[in-house]
């Protein structure tokens, strides 16, 4: 059994995962700080090993989310960068293109696989209908514009619905391909 490629994020009422000059402060508002405690949450931490993202969105973590503390180092990290670094056995940054990368990874042991983003990362995924598992959890503020979640696809890729749930004001949404 291969292991599973979950998308599990955050976007606004109108669908996207940033601002247009690419902040989150949306997304640390007083109702969204709570996300952690959400069981769907624990419930992914506790499915997943592999944690893989974007240069930009881990930037954001380690610099305004979390500077402190990497809240992944329990797990394998793989930051996609044009930019890479030296990293550690936990985190690694490669060059590798982000459906490459999964379809690697998926074959590998392991536990489940959590995309944290951005949308340079999601997209080819989603092109490449790569994404096993969608949960998306819905910020309630319309931002008007930004960085959207998902990006024009050349297919129509249909998905089941498989459970909702509102916690702290928000609405989580799972969904299977």
């Amino acid at each position: 059994m291969s292991r599973k490629i979950i998308l599990y994020i955050a976007a606004s009422l109108d669908g996207y995962i940033a601002e247009a000059d690419g902040s989150i402060d949306f997304l640390t508002d007083d109702t969204s700080s709570e996300v952690e405690a959400f069981d769907s949450y624990t419930q992914l931490l506790e499915r997943i090993d592999t944690v893989v993202l974007g240069r930009t969105t881990y930037d954001q973590l380690v610099n305004e989310l979390s500077p402190d503390q990497y809240p992944y180092e329990d797990k394998i990290s793989y930051i996609i960068t044009h930019r890479p670094k030296a990293g550690t056995d936990q985190l690694i940054f490669t060059e590798e293109q982000p459906e490459q990368l999964i379809q690697r990874l998926k074959q590998e042991e392991g536990k489940d696989i959590w995309i944290v983003g951005g949308s340079q990362i999601i997209a080819p995924l989603i092109a490449n209908n790569l994404i096993d598992e969608y949960v998306i959890t819905t910020i309630p503020i319309i931002l008007g514009k930004g960085i959207p979640l998902f990006s024009e696809t050349d297919t129509a890729i249909k998905l089941k619905i498989v459970d909702s749930q509102i916690e702290h004001g928000l609405i989580t949404s799972f969904y299977q391909a």
